[in-house]
């Protein structure tokens, strides 16, 4: 099997519903060129935030290269687990002069970045210590958008564009979806986030958001069943035709087992998906590149060999804390170790399900409060949303001290409203 693309979000696509346009004139797949002084302060502009989402994200300007930055020496992937300055894995990352892509390739800013959603991160090295590491670049994409065709709340489920959705218990929703599950609504436009489960093929949401507004469809999956005659192929079971695609933006790299995201016209064609447009992976990790993985294996072929979101795993020499007996296709765990030769060669591999209660795994948030609703029992830190109750604990203080400007590091998990953060324990900052 020869090594896939580090990136799972490093597609190269026009925005949905924006199928006349073409890429910009003489961009291609290069090293991202210097920002402007006016360019690097306009990504500054936005506030990392986690309610809402829905369509308020700002609109993208051109396509970014998101080529892994060569400056950085640590690859994490995972899910935004917090904020202050955004958290992924446990870890830190100061954002303060990162860039921002979104799944089509194009740049935005911090706001896009939510509790919940699938990021890849370029960075310094991770200082063990603190747990803090400066970002260069984030990257960040959904698995699918699209109407919502059948609901099945007893089992927890929802189906978009043929893919079976699972909702777990750390799923978050949108602010527009508040109560979670019983919100969404058979016919609503909705965006997932999440990781995709090869054994069963159902996405394991970690992020839903409404979509009123989309013009396009989305879906990310592995190419099969390639017709080059009648130009159609198959995601996640979907028959997909890219005939309408103009052939200069038909990736030559087209085949099956390539992972891609098309965008696809509102309407099917006969019963098929039209795309309107669609990228792959063209850059391979960077070697040397120390990273630190957590998501579901895609391939398997032993406990030593298997596939993680589309990255090769090599764990010969690796240690397994939980033993290797667990690993098998679709199982969430985390990997350490070293990306050479576009493999990365674990040092460690982890099952996620015996980690769950960990610290790294839980929400995190870490600033001074901006907001108090002692009746409502809420509190804002990062322009994210807390509650707090009778099971909430201090330390270095009391219920009495959620004051505005105190500074706090917030621990906790998915609320009632799915859309805000329980916290579990309050720790003030002196």
């Amino acid at each position: 099997m020869s090594p896939l693309n580090l990136l799972p979000f490093n597609d190269t696509c026009r925005r949905p519903g924006d199928a006349a346009k073409r890429l910009t004139p003489g961009f291609k797949f290069g090293r991202l060129a210097p920002l402007s002084v006016a360019a690097a302060l306009a990504l500054l502009v936005g506030v990392v935030g986690c309610g809402g989402g829905g369509d308020a994200s700002t609109t993208p300007a051109t396509p970014a290269d998101t080529t892994p930055t060569a400056t950085a020496s640590n690859f994490t992937q995972g899910t935004i687990t917090g904020f202050g300055s955004v958290i992924v894995n446990g870890v830190r990352f100061d954002d303060s002069s990162a860039t921002v892509t979104d799944d089509l390739g194009l740049k935005t800013t911090l706001s896009a970045l939510h509790l919940g959603m699938r990021v890849d991160v370029d960075s310094s090295a991770v200082d063990a210590a603190t747990a803090t590491a400066k970002a260069a670049a984030f990257r960040f994409g959904g698995q699918v958008l699209g109407p919502v065709s059948a609901l099945n709340t007893a089992a927890n489920t929802l189906t978009v564009l043929g893919q079976v959705v699972d909702i777990a218990s750390s799923t978050v929703f949108d602010s527009s979806l508040s109560g979670g599950l019983s919100a969404v609504l058979v016919g609503a436009v909705i965006e997932v986030h999440g990781t995709l489960d090869a054994a069963t093929g159902h996405i394991t949401a970690t992020r839903i958001e409404r979509k009123t507004a989309a013009t396009a469809y989305k879906l990310r999956g592995t190419v099969a069943a390639l017709d080059t005659t009648l130009k159609t192929f198959t995601l996640g079971g979907v028959l997909i035709s890219y005939a309408s695609v103009d052939s200069s933006l038909v990736p030559s790299t087209l085949a099956n087992g390539v992972t891609l995201t098309a965008v696809l016209a509102t309407t099917q064609s006969k019963g098929t998906w039209v795309a309107q447009s669609f990228g792959v992976k063209p850059t391979k990790p960077l070697d040397h590149t120390t990273a630190q993985l957590r998501g579901a294996i895609t391939a398997f072929t032993s406990a030593t060999s298997f596939t993680v979101d589309g990255l090769v795993v090599d764990a010969t020499n690796a240690t397994f804390p939980d033993g290797s007996t667990g690993l098998a296709l679709g199982v969430a765990v985390e990997v350490k170790g070293t990306v050479t030769n576009g493999v990365l060669m674990a040092t460690s591999v982890s099952l996620e399900s015996h980690h769950q209660g960990d610290d790294s795994h839980k929400m995190q948030l870490f600033g001074a409060i901006t907001a108090v609703d002692a009746t409502a029992m809420t509190f804002v830190v990062r322009d994210t949303t807390a509650t707090y109750g009778s099971a909430t604990v201090y330390v270095n203080g009391t219920v009495a001290d959620l004051l505005v400007g105190r500074k706090v590091h917030v621990k906790g998990g998915v609320g009632s409203t799915r859309t805000q953060v329980l916290a579990t324990e309050v720790s003030f900052d002196h």
